[in-house]
C-alpha cells in the first residue's frame, strides 16, 4: 500500500508543482551557471547507490560532502540557494525518485555515499532494508542539529513503530517544521 500511496501522490505533486517547478528552474538558471538539478550519490534500500535530484542550490565547484560539514557553506550557495533550502524547495525534484520507486515520502533520508559512519551505524541496525524518505522520524526531530547516533536512534524508532499512520503523522509534522523553518540550516 506504501509504495501505491508514494507512486500515485508523487505522480500528482509533479503535475500539480509544475509551475512552481518552472519558475524555479527559470531562477536557477537566470542566477548562476550550471545545471539546474544537482544529481547527488545517495545511498537506497540495501546500500545500493543511487542518483536522487534536488534542485541546485551551490555552485558547481563545492566539494560532494553534507552542507553542514562545509567550513563555510553560506559561501557556496547560489543567488537564492538559501530561499530555495529554508523553504525546502530544493527538495522537490526528489518526488521523481519516490515516482521511480527509489525513494518514499517517509522513511530514513538517504545518506550521501561517503557517510561512512552512517552507512555502517545503520546496516548494523537493519534500517537498510527500509527505502529512504523525503522526510523522517529524525528529520522532524532535529534534522541537521543531530549526531549520526540519533539520527540512527530515531531511524531504529521508525523502523520498530512504522504504520501508515506513523508515516502521516510524520508528514504533517515536516510541514510545520518548514512552516516554522526549525532544524534547517542555510
Amino acid at each position: 500500500m506504501k509504495s501505491y500511496f508514494d507512486y500515485w501522490l508523487s505522480f500528482f505533486l509533479i503535475f500539480v508543482l509544475l509551475p512552481i517547478i518552472t519558475l524555479i528552474a527559470l531562477s536557477i538558471k537566470l542566477t548562476s551557471k550550471g545545471p539546474v538539478v544537482y544529481w547527488s550519490k545517495r545511498v537506497g534500500t540495501s546500500n545500493a547507490i543511487f542518483k536522487m535530484p534536488k534542485f541546485r542550490t551551490m555552485y558547481l565547484a563545492t566539494p560532494a560532502v553534507a552542507s553542514h560539514l562545509l567550513k563555510n557553506p553560506s559561501q557556496y550557495l547560489t543567488p537564492i540557494g538559501s530561499f530555495l533550502r529554508r523553504t525546502s524547495l530544493d527538495e522537490i525534484p526528489q518526488l521523481w525518485s519516490i515516482l521511480l520507486g527509489d525513494m518514499s515520502f517517509v522513511g530514513p533520508r538517504p545518506a550521501l555515499f561517503n557517510q561512512y559512519n552512517l552507512i555502517k551505524l545503520r546496516t548494523s541496525k537493519g534500517i537498510h532494508h527500509l527505502v529512504p524518505g523525503l522526510t523522517g522520524w529524525a528529520q522532524v526531530n532535529g534534522r541537521d542539529d543531530l549526531s549520526i547516533a540519533e539520527k540512527v536512534n530515531f531511524d531504529i524508532e521508525y523502523l520498530k513503530k512504522k504504520s501508515f499512520y506513523f508515516d502521516l503523522k510524520i508528514l504533517c509534522l515536516t510541514f510545520i517544521k518548514i512552516f516554522r523553518r526549525e532544524g534547517i540550516q542555510h
